[in-house]
Parts: C-alpha cells; sequence; structure tokens
C-alpha cells in the first residue's frame, strides 16, 4: 500500500512521542484508583488507641466521598457487590509522620493484596489541639488527590443518549461491512478502525479516559502540541483530526488504529 504524506507524518511523530512516552514511563503514580467504586475505611488507625479517635475516620470516609467513591467504614454492612467480591474495593489507611513540632499524615490506599496504589502528599499542621490539627492535616493530605475522580455514569437519560449513539455506530459499521468500497472500510497502513465513546477524567499529567463499565481504555499525557496526547500504557499516541479522535498505537507488530468521541 501506498503511503500518503499524512501517514509518513504520523509516523515520525509516533517514534517522537514514544521516545517522549519512554521519558515518562517512571514518572507518577499509579493511576488506576479511579477503576475503583469502593474505598473501606478503616475505624481505629493503627495510630489511634480509640475507634475514630479525634473523628478521624469519619472525616476520611466524609472527604472521599467527594471524590465520588461509595465509602464504607471497615464497622458498616458492606454493599452487596463487595460482600461478593472483597478485592473490589481499596483500603483508606492515614498514615501518621508527626513530630513534635506539628501534625503530619498522609493517606495511601491500598488494594485486596496490601500493595499501596495511591499515596497523597503529606498534610500538616501546628495547631495544639489535637482533634483540630488531625483534621487540618488530613484535609490538606485528601486536598492533593482531587484529581482522583471515580465517575459513575447514573445519569440514566446521559446513558440512553449514548447507548442510542452506540446503536447508531454499530449500524453504521454493519452498512459498511455489507458495502464494497466506504470511509470505514478504508485504513492506512492496514490499521484497524473503530468508534467509540469515552469520558475523560484528569490526572497529575493528563487524563484517563474511561468507558461506561466503567473501566480505564486508556492512560494518556499531555504535550505541548495542541490535541495531541501520549498513549502512556500502549505506547501511542492520540490526537484530534476534526470532530473525531484518532488513537494509534502498535498490537502484536501491527498498527492499530480506534477512532473514539471524548467526553472532557
Amino acid at each position: 500500500m501506498v503511503l500518503t504524506y499524512y501517514s509518513i507524518k504520523m509516523k515520525n511523530t509516533l517514534v517522537v512521542l514514544f521516545l517522549i512516552a519512554f521519558n515518562f514511563s517512571t514518572f507518577g503514580q499509579d493511576k488506576k484508583v479511579s477503576n475503583y467504586k469502593y474505598i473501606i475505611v478503616p475505624e481505629n488507625f493503627a495510630f489511634l488507641k480509640q475507634k475514630d479517635q479525634y473523628q478521624t475516620s469519619s472525616l476520611t470516609k466524609f472527604l472521599l466521598k467527594k471524590n465520588g467513591f461509595t465509602v464504607v467504614l471497615d464497622s458498616e454492612k458492606y454493599p452487596q457487590a463487595l460482600r461478593d467480591n472483597p478485592c473490589k474495593a481499596l483500603t483508606a489507611n492515614v498514615v501518621d509522620l508527626s513530630s513534635m513540632f506539628k501534625t503530619a499524615v498522609l493517606i495511601e490506599l491500598k488494594n485486596c493484596s496490601k500493595k499501596v496504589v495511591y499515596t497523597t502528599k503529606e498534610g500538616t499542621s501546628k495547631l495544639k489541639d489535637y482533634k483540630k490539627s488531625f483534621h487540618e492535616s488530613i484535609r490538606a493530605a485528601h486536598a492533593s488527590m482531587s484529581a482522583i475522580q471515580y465517575v459513575a455514569l447514573s445519569n440514566l437519560a446521559e446513558i440512553e443518549e449514548i447507548q442510542e449513539q452506540g446503536k447508531a455506530a454499530a449500524l453504521a459499521i454493519n452498512k459498511a461491512e455489507e458495502t464494497p468500497i466506504t470511509v470505514e472500510k478504508l485504513s492506512v497502513n492496514n490499521a484497524i478502525t473503530e468508534t467509540n465513546t469515552l469520558y475523560a477524567q484528569p490526572n497529575e499529567n493528563g487524563f484517563q479516559l474511561i468507558n461506561l463499565k466503567p473501566a480505564v481504555v486508556f492512560l494518556i499525557l499531555k504535550t505541548n502540541m495542541k490535541d495531541v496526547f501520549i498513549i502512556s500504557d500502549k505506547n501511542g499516541v492520540l490526537y484530534k483530526k476534526g470532530l473525531t479522535w484518532i488513537a494509534e498505537f502498535y498490537e502484536n507488530g501491527r498498527l492499530v488504529e480506534k477512532k473514539y468521541q471524548l467526553k472532557f
């Protein structure tokens, strides 16, 4: 197949962005936290003597609910889905790093294998009152995880609209397969083309793109080029062409091209 100027340009862009992605590969924390719907908060943190002392557990639960998670104390009745599979939840622990001169804490999120998947920045307070100082430091630590958001697509009207769009897209693809030559059947470098709708959730260096399940489809990093992102988890590139976003990456040695509609 004869390569067009556009396909050659894109191949060169991919090479450059792959090198950039390699430099970013050791940067930042695990961004898969938003895959989890549930977070469990211990009623008694290890550094405290009493259950929910200074209302630390209650405050942590309250703050994490602001991130869109379903949060339960470990002493409360779990939702059925969580009772059936405890690994659907992360556990949030407040870690005490205090010294003589200040109260300092951070919040760790661990999966069911006890692996830390996310750690906030340290939150501090110099207030003398224990309850006020722990509250101020926990709030400060939580503020650093504002980019972590679980978004449940619970708006029925929105879901129905997206489902109708998906049905229309499926019908268009089926029709295209019955037609000898259509735009959907043409591709560059044998690239596979698909269309879907993804939702962008901001994180520290870019966005995570989720589908309706919801599940993370891509992790993308910002670049200095307008409407061009690095797909960090697939060593690829995401760019905008007209009203469509196109993801290009190699899979099993083959260049794959997928089309998406993004909702920021």
